[in-house]
């Protein structure tokens, strides 16, 4: 009689990752895009050289007012195939030439990927060097990471919120020394600080941080 096979043992099941590692992960999917919504810094040579009205004077002592401010205003960068995909509007822009620096009120800034992918920034205010490759955003800050083809009310993708956020471009460095909060899917991470480096697509976090995540069934 020839013996009965033994049943295969039933496949391991693999851990499950640990939520500080799904939350990296998931950031370094989403956030190059977030990225290039802050990084729209070409856009703003449009603003630094604005031509001024009247006739320059005489020269004096640098001071830390604005030597001109553009009211709702609304700044277009169209690609090469025609199409929009960078806008920047606010409520208020201001150039201090003293520090070459440029500050908008009630900022919004909005970013399209080649696939179609959707960025947007929102902050009370925004805050840049005068070639763009420093800017923070500070207050209220929103951004919201959406797939490509759905309008600006779809539910994100990817969702941050703070009341700081710091670009580098050169760097290419994306980070907030204060309390963020950050979204995806039935996934929370409520963090002290961040810092994200597309160059080698890591995200460190420093402090205490707490993550949640939404069952199945309960989404």
């Amino acid at each position: 009689m020839t013996p009965a096979a033994l049943p295969a043992p039933p496949p391991r099941r693999a851990p499950p990752r640990p939520l500080l590692w799904r939350v990296q992960s998931l950031l370094s999917n989403y956030l190059p895009l977030l990225l290039m919504a802050l990084l729209a810094g070409g856009t703003w040579w449009l603003v630094k050289h604005t031509p001024l009205l009247g006739e320059p004077g005489a020269s004096a002592p640098a001071r830390h007012v604005p030597d001109y401010r553009m009211a709702r205003f609304e700044i277009q960068r169209i690609g090469a195939d025609g199409r929009l995909n960078v806008r920047i509007a606010g409520a208020e822009l201001r150039h201090y030439p003293d520090t070459d620096t440029v500050e908008i009120d009630q900022v919004r800034m909005r970013a399209i990927a080649p696939d179609g992918s959707l960025a947007i920034a929102e902050a009370r205010r925004a805050l840049s060097n005068g070639d763009g490759s420093d800017l923070q955003l500070m207050g209220g800050v929103h951004l919201r990471r959406l797939p490509p083809g759905a309008g600006e009310d779809a539910p994100p993708q990817l969702e941050m919120r703070g009341e700081f956020l710091q670009a580098l471009a050169n760097a290419e460095i994306l980070r907030s020394h204060l309390p963020v909060t950050v979204r995806q899917g039935g996934t929370t991470l409520d963090a002290q600080n961040f810092e994200y480096r597309h160059l080698t697509g890591q995200v460190r976090f420093t402090g205490k941080a707490q993550g949640r995540i939404l069952s199945k069934a309960r989404q």
